[in-house]
């Protein structure tokens, strides 16, 4: 599968690589934790047919959920079924928390 680390994930913002986040959690997980990783887009993972077409296709593509599972796996196949070079953050926005990697209020 494809996937991508925290610290992978943090190093591509330090360097200020450009690429596409997408924070693909549930409305109510989202609201539960009311965080996100910086810079992150968020869109609802269960309108993804309405919403797929918009991600830019120029540049790498990092998709999050709140564990790294179905849902961020499923996106990602999905975008690269599509020709988007696209990642899951693997153990999603848990892992990146765990990792004491830094968040912005929603």
């Amino acid at each position: 599968m494809h996937a991508i680390a925290a610290t992978e994930l943090a190093q591509l913002q330090a360097q200020g690589q450009a690429f596409t986040l997408l924070d693909v959690r549930r409305d109510s997980a989202r609201a539960k934790d009311s965080t996100q990783i910086a810079n992150a887009q968020w869109h609802n993972p269960a309108l993804w047919l309405e919403w797929k077409d918009e991600v830019p296709k120029d540049k790498p593509v990092v998709v999050y959920c709140a564990h790294g599972h179905e849902i961020s796996q499923g996106l990602t196949t999905v975008l690269r079924v599509m020709g988007l070079d696209a990642r899951y953050l693997e153990g999603g926005i848990a892992a990146w928390q765990a990792a004491s990697m830094p968040t912005t209020p929603l």
